[in-house]
C-alpha cells in the first residue's frame, strides 16, 4: 500500500507545475518548471530571467547594462517575473526591476527555431507574461523555442529630452539587449541562435520594424512577423519629444528646465508616481494611442538605436532585409469608436470643434493647417452620413475605419510599399471571427458579436490570452484556428515560408508572395483565400492624396 502511494505520489509531482528543470548557463544556473501545452505535451518553462541589470537609479531613462552573473545562487525561474510600471489591478504585480524574460521549450537538446514575442500595448502597456497575453500553450505544440520579454514602457521607457540625460528609445534598446541575450544563451535552452523570428503585434509590430531599420539590431534575428503595425504613420521622425517630457516633469511636481535638472528630478521621483499620473499624459480620451514616440537619436556617444528616419532608411533600402509576414485584421479600431460615440462628452467636442480635436487620435501633427483641413476631408470621405453631426450608431463604421486606417492600415499599407522592392513579405487580411474578441460590449462585458476581428484579436489564437479566454482545447471550434496560425507561424519561423504540403492542416495553402505589382495576400477566415490587389486601397488613397508619402521620405 505504502509502496502504491508512492508511486502515485511521484506520478502527480512529475505531472505539477512546480516540478522543476535546470539549466546551467554562462550566468548561473537555472531553475524552471514543467507546463503541459493545450494539447497535453509537456515541457519546460524559465519564466522572469532578467536579462539586463534593473533600470534604476542613474541607469534610469539610460541604454540597459547586461545583467551580472548571479552564480552560485540557483535563479529562480519557475514563475512569471514582474510587469513594467504601468497602472494594473495588482499592483504587487508590476516593478521596475522588470527587465525580463521567459524561455520556453520541449526539449533542452537539439537546435530548434526560435520564435520572439514582442507584446503590444503602445508602448505604455502590457508585458510579456505568460498569465494575462502571452500564454506559451498554443506554440508548445510545435517544435520550437519561444521567449517572451518585457521592456520598459511609458516615460520610463521612452523619455526623449534629446540630450544626453535622455536621448529617448531605452524601451527599444531593452529589446535588442534581450535579443543579444537569446544570441549567447538560447543554445542551452534548445534554441538556434541562427533561426530567430520576431513576433510583434501591435507596438510589438512597430518593433520588428524599426529592428530590420536599427544599426543595434542588424544580425540579431532572421525573420520577422508584424502584425497590426508599422511605423509609418503620417508624422515627421523629431530627435527629441520634449513637450511630452515636460508635461511628464509638470505631473511629477519637477522643473520643466533646464533640461538637466528636469530629468535628474525624475530619475529620484518613485515609480508608482509615474504610474499614478499614467491618464493625464494623454490629450484627449486616452490618444494619441501612440503617445510615447520613437525617436531619432544624437549622438552624446551612447549607442544609438535610430541614426535617421525610418522613411529616408526603408526609401534607400540600407535596411536589414529579412523575410517577413505582415497583415491586419478586417476592423482594427472599431472599439474606440463605439466606445467614443457613446460616451456624450467625446461626441460634443468632436461636433463642436472636429479640425481640434480629431487630429489627436488620427495621430496627425498638431495646430497644422494640414492636419485641420485633412481632418475635415477625412470626416467628409468617411463619414459623409454624420456630416451634420456624429452620433451612435450611425457613425460608428466610419469612424471605426477612420480610427483604424489612421493608427493602423495606412502605416501598414506604407510599410508594405516600402518594403516590397527589397524583401520578401507575405501578407494578410485576418476575416476569422470566434466567440472570443477584444471588442467588449459596454453594456454587458461580453464578447460583442460584430462582422469580425478587431485589433488583438488573432493573439487570441496564437496564444493563451488569460485576460479574455479559457485555455482553448481541441474540441473547442476555434481549435482549427489555433492550428492553423501557429503552424504557418512555426513553418515561417523555420525557414521563411509559410507552407508545408506535408502538412494536414497546411498541404492546400497557397499563399502567394507579396509585390509590387500583383499585390497578393491571403485572406484568413472560415477559409483560406489566396487574393491579388492592395485591400481598403480607396481609403488608404485618400490620405496618399492629403499626407503624400513622398514627402516624408
Amino acid at each position: 500500500m505504502m509502496k502504491f502511494i508512492l508511486v502515485e505520489l511521484l506520478v502527480l509531482l512529475a505531472s505539477s507545475s512546480v516540478f522543476s528543470i535546470e539549466v546551467d548557463t554562462d550566468l548561473g544556473r537555472v531553475r524552471g518548471a514543467n507546463l503541459t501545452s493545450r494539447l497535453g505535451l509537456t515541457f519546460h518553462a524559465f519564466r522572469g530571467i532578467r536579462y539586463a541589470e534593473p533600470p534604476l537609479g542613474e541607469l534610469r531613462f539610460l541604454n540597459p547594462q547586461p545583467v551580472k552573473p548571479w552564480s552560485p545562487k540557483t535563479f529562480d525561474a519557475t514563475e512569471d517575473g514582474p510587469m513594467c510600471p504601468q497602472p494594473w489591478d495588482n499592483m504587487t504585480d508590476v516593478s521596475e526591476d522588470c527587465l525580463r524574460l521567459n524561455v520556453y521549450t520541449k526539449d533542452l537538446k537539439g537546435r530548434r527555431p526560435v520564435i520572439v514575442f514582442l507584446h503590444p500595448g503602445g508602448f505604455y502597456v502590457f508585458s510579456g507574461q505568460s498569465k494575462y497575453l502571452a500564454g506559451p500553450e498554443h506554440f508548445m505544440d510545435r517544435d520550437c523555442v519561444l521567449v517572451a520579454l518585457n521592456y520598459r514602457l511609458g516615460s520610463l521607457g521612452f523619455l526623449a529630452t534629446g540630450t544626453k540625460e535622455a536621448p529617448g528609445n531605452a524601451g527599444m534598446k531593452d529589446q535588442v539587449l534581450a535579443l543579444r541575450w537569446i544570441q549567447r544563451h538560447i543554445h542551452r535552452f534548445g534554441g538556434d541562435p541562427g533561426s530567430v523570428t520576431l513576433l510583434g503585434y501591435s507596438a510589438g509590430s512597430i518593433s520588428v520594424a524599426l529592428h530590420m531599420l536599427s544599426p543595434m539590431s542588424r544580425g540579431l534575428f532572421h525573420r520577422g512577423i508584424a502584425m497590426s503595425g508599422a511605423p509609418y504613420n503620417p508624422l515627421q521622425y523629431q530627435n527629441n519629444d520634449i513637450r511630452l517630457a515636460k508635461r511628464q516633469a509638470g505631473l511629477l511636481k519637477c522643473p520643466q528646465e533646464p533640461v538637466k535638472e528636469m530629468v535628474e528630478c525624475m530619475r529620484q521621483k518613485p515609480y508608482l508616481d509615474y504610474v499614478n499620473t499614467f491618464k493625464e499624459m494623454f490629450e484627449f480620451s486616452g490618444h494619441p494611442i501612440l503617445n510615447w514616440k520613437i525617436v531619432v537619436e544624437e549622438d552624446f556617444g551612447q549607442e544609438r538605436y535610430l541614426i535617421e528616419s525610418p522613411f529616408k532608411t526603408a526609401r534607400r533600402g540600407d535596411f536589414y532585409k529579412v523575410p517577413i509576414i505582415t497583415g491586419i485584421t478586417e476592423f482594427e479600431f472599431l472599439s474606440p469608436a463605439i466606445y467614443h460615440l457613446r460616451n456624450e462628452s467625446i461626441v460634443r467636442n468632436y461636433n463642436q470643434n472636429w479640425e481640434h480635436f480629431a487630429p489627436i487620435p488620427l495621430i496627425l501633427e498638431r495646430n497644422s493647417t494640414q492636419s485641420r483641413v485633412g481632418s475635415r476631408v477625412l470626416r467628409d470621405k468617411y463619414m459623409p452620413e454624420s456630416r451634420g453631426k456624429l452620433e451612435y450608431p450611425k457613425s460608428v463604421k466610419g469612424l471605426g475605419e477612420l480610427y483604424s486606417d489612421a493608427i493602423i492600415g495606412v502605416s501598414f499599407n506604407r510599410f508594405l510599399r516600402l518594403m516590397a522592392p527589397h524583401t520578401h513579405i507575405y501578407t494578410y487580411l485576418f476575416r476569422y471571427k470566434g466567440r472570443y474578441s477584444f471588442l467588449i460590449n459596454p453594456d454587458n462585458q461580453q464578447a460583442m458579436a460584430f462582422k469580425g476581428p478587431v485589433h488583438h484579436d488573432e493573439l487570441l489564437y496564437l496564444f493563451h490570452v488569460g485576460l479574455k479566454t479559457p485555455l482553448l482545447k481541441q474540441e473547442d471550434p476555434e481549435n482549427f484556428m489555433i492550428e492553423l496560425l501557429t503552424r504557418m507561424w512555426f513553418e515561417f519561423a523555420q525557414k521563411g515560408d509559410p507552407h508545408n504540403k506535408d502538412d494536414e492542416y497546411l498541404k492546400d495553402l497557397n499563399w502567394p508572395r507579396y509585390n509590387s505589382q500583383e499585390k497578393g495576400y491571403l485572406e484568413i477566415g472560415t477559409n483560406l483565400t489566396a487574393k491579388t490587389g492592395d485591400f481598403f486601397l480607396d481609403r488608404y488613397h485618400i490620405w496618399d492624396e492629403l499626407f503624400p508619402l513622398s514627402s516624408f521620405c
